[in-house]
């Protein structure tokens, strides 16, 4: 990586929010990787925060898995039982929720590793899946338990459970009215008077707000770089994009900042850009992000190696 003279590299961010400015500072090598660990390894997943601010990392591989660093970026320890390749996964009430990319399968377990739910393959009805099977890429919970889960690598469906992982509905797809097409991820959106889904909607290059029961609300925002993953903190949202920029919208889904823009076209949308060629603050290709409760920005790429990127909040 490309050192500085100062300890940090400072790159800031003004948001005009009406009562303050927010502003955010890139935090150069805060993850501290274990002794004699050079790389993170595959991050084709995501990253999300438990309530006591330690950070989840989801890293593909089956001695990987989902890895834990501490509030200031140090080692923690993985999560046992898990598997390999937790491509989208959300920690709501320290409970972990999470697609499984291999089996085509759901899980709920405790951030100890002890799984206390699983939804098979069986359990997704036959005409909604796909010629190749169930890709399920994303999963996140509404506020009365119901579990959504996105097939995003598959035909786009999104699937509804109750709490108990029995099945209530299916909808979307790339067909009308929702004409989705690599729905890459999907979020609870919590800013509203009722909760709403957002999805990532990447080839399509958008995020589309739809009810929790899968009516289409609308766009809410379009001309992005293939959004991949979102994360909420009071009226603002901040979108991972694979094609090289984090942005950060409001709740009219306007951008009000950027963070680690990159116009490199060979550098961007790739999984395969070298340690040697990381750029301090420069992002390659946003996979998964995540606020923390500080409204620190969390960001996980997709990487062979493994890079995790943190912009952290000064008001």
């Amino acid at each position: 990586m490309i050192r500085t003279a100062f300890l940090f590299s400072i790159l800031f961010l003004l948001i005009s929010t009406g009562h303050a400015e927010l502003n955010y500072r890139f935090v150069e090598s805060w993850l501290k990787l274990p002794a004699g660990q050079e790389y993170l390894g595959n991050s084709h997943g995501e990253i999300d925060v438990d309530s006591k601010g330690n950070v989840y990392i989801s890293v593909e591989g089956e001695s990987a898995g989902l890895q834990v660093f501490n509030p200031n970026g140090s080692y923690s320890h993985a999560v046992p039982n898990l598997p390999g390749s937790l491509h989208g996964f959300v920690i709501k009430d320290d409970f972990i929720y999470a697609s499984v990319l291999r089996t085509g399968s759901v899980i709920k377990a405790t951030l100890e590793g002890e799984i206390v739910l699983e939804i098979p393959t069986s359990s997704f009805p036959e005409e909604k899946v796909g010629p190749k099977g169930l890709k399920l890429t994303s999963v996140d919970v509404a506020p009365n338990g119901d579990i959504y889960v996105v097939d995003g690598y598959g035909i786009d469906s999104i699937f509804v459970f109750n709490a108990k992982g029995e099945f209530k509905t299916v909808f979307g797809g790339q067909e009308a009215p929702y004409n989705l097409d690599n729905c890459h991820k999907i979020f609870i959106d919590p800013r509203y008077e009722e909760p709403r889904i957002l999805c990532c909607d990447r080839k399509n290059h958008r995020l589309l707000h739809l009810s929790l029961e899968g009516k289409v609300l609308g766009v809410f925002a379009e001309d992005l770089r293939r959004p991949s993953s979102a994360s909420f903190h009071g009226d603002y949202v901040c979108i991972a994009e694979i094609a090289g920029r984090v942005s950060i919208l409001d709740k009219e889904g306007s951008i009000v900042g950027t963070l680690g823009t990159n116009e490199i076209e060979g550098e961007i949308n790739t999984n395969r850009v070298a340690p040697s060629q990381w750029r301090t603050g420069i992002v390659t290709a946003p996979h998964g992000i995540a606020f923390d409760a500080e409204g620190n920005i969390l960001m996980s790429e997709w990487n062979v190696s493994g890079r995790v990127l943190r912009w952290e909040v000064r008001l």
